[in-house]
């Protein structure tokens, strides 16, 4: 399908990096862009996010490219969407709509695809009404408001009904993770979870340690769903290792609810390894996006490590890295190569260890 892509400057350093970002998006949902209109704003229009000069000039640039659809790399409020699909007289997706297209393009499991299917459900029932434009000839049109507006209530009723459904079906998913966790502790197994920015190489990473065949690609959300595997490391004996759905910049908060369930792996680990794409010029605001994910759904407390990986594209030796404290804080390696990997085997045993010794002594205090 033939996209055009307007990408809006706001004045944000990480302008350029997000809109590569979006492109990456893009041509992962199967668009073959024609073109990318760059609008410059200190503040977004009302109407149509972009004002009225820059929608003409994209009108012209989609009819020159015979675009088919518009992307539009910002999150568009109901009434912005229904403007500007009138405007370029062509169906507008945003990111947030986009990003979920992805998910449901990805999603293989069972549970993966009720989640997708909840924060879709849940976005769309915020633009109902642009569904029903062709019944709007005039506003106050005589003998058009009855139609529309049983029609409307119908659909926001049968989305409303469906929403519960999937969360009703969610939380029984929720109540297996926890049962299988808690069996998990009482085993005295450590629980590792990768985490990270998307395309940071978690699943090649997973691979590598534990020799399984997760599904690992160069695009964004390569994983939608959450892999566990058990593996033996010498010194920690059972480690139970979970490969999570990487993160992104201005990921939709229906998404981050939808995917509480399978985020609550991350939640309840002993111990995370936080993903770094060592050769990406933008891994510090990477991080910073991936802590903040993790501030949201509660998991900035869980210990963690950095593993910077693609150190083979960096021009980085493997190594293992501590801070002021001697607590280890960074680990190099390449999954790809499997180089580093017995560094990061180390880091693991010694987190564990540390992790057990401060659950020790919590069970110690509750029971004095």
């Amino acid at each position: 399908m033939k996209a055009l892509i307007v990408s809006v400057d706001l004045g944000k350093p990480d302008f350029q990096a997000h809109a590569d970002e979006f492109a990456m998006l893009a041509k992962g949902a199967g668009a073959e862009i024609v073109g990318t209109l760059v609008a410059r704003r200190s503040r977004p229009d009302a109407a149509y996010f972009i004002g009225t000069g820059k929608l003409e000039e994209g009108v012209l640039m989609a009819d020159e490219g015979e675009a088919d659809i518009i992307l539009f790399d910002q999150a568009l409020s109901p009434a912005q969407q229904r403007n500007l699909e009138r405007g370029f007289n062509r169906r507008v997706v945003d990111r947030v709509a986009l990003i979920l297209d992805i998910f449901a393009l990805r999603a293989k499991s069972h549970e993966g695809k009720l989640q997708v299917e909840l924060a879709q459900l849940q976005h769309l029932s915020t633009r109902l009404t642009r569904m029903w434009s062709h019944l709007e000839r005039q506003r106050g049109g005589i003998g058009m408001r009855g139609p529309g507006e049983a029609q409307l209530e119908m659909d926001r009723r049968m989305i409303g009904d469906k929403v519960r459904l999937l969360k009703e079906r969610l939380a029984r998913v929720q109540r297996q993770r926890s049962t299988q966790r808690r069996s998990r502790q009482r085993g005295g197994i450590l629980s590792v979870s990768l985490v990270g920015y998307t395309n940071a190489g978690k699943s090649t990473l997973f691979n590598a340690l534990t020799r399984a065949d997760a599904y690992a690609a160069d695009q964004l959300f390569a994983t939608l769903d959450t892999t566990t595997r058990r593996l033996w490391i010498e010194g920690a004996g059972q480690v139970v290792i979970s490969d999570t759905v990487g993160f992104i910049r201005d990921l939709p908060p229906t998404l981050i609810a939808a995917f509480r369930a399978t985020l609550e792996e991350t939640v309840q680990a002993d111990l995370l390894l936080h993903v770094v794409d060592a050769s990406s010029a933008q891994r510090d605001e990477q991080i910073a996006e991936v802590d903040k994910v993790l501030s949201d759904i509660g998991a900035d407390e869980v210990p963690r490590i950095l593993v910077y990986n693609k150190i083979d594209e960096a021009g980085y030796e493997p190594r293992v890295e501590r801070d002021e404290h001697g607590t280890i804080a960074r680990v190099f390696v390449s999954a790809l190569r499997r180089a580093g990997l017995d560094g990061l085997r180390g880091a693991i045993v010694e987190s564990g260890k540390i992790s057990g010794n401060n659950e020790s002594n919590i069970q110690n205090l509750q029971s004095e």
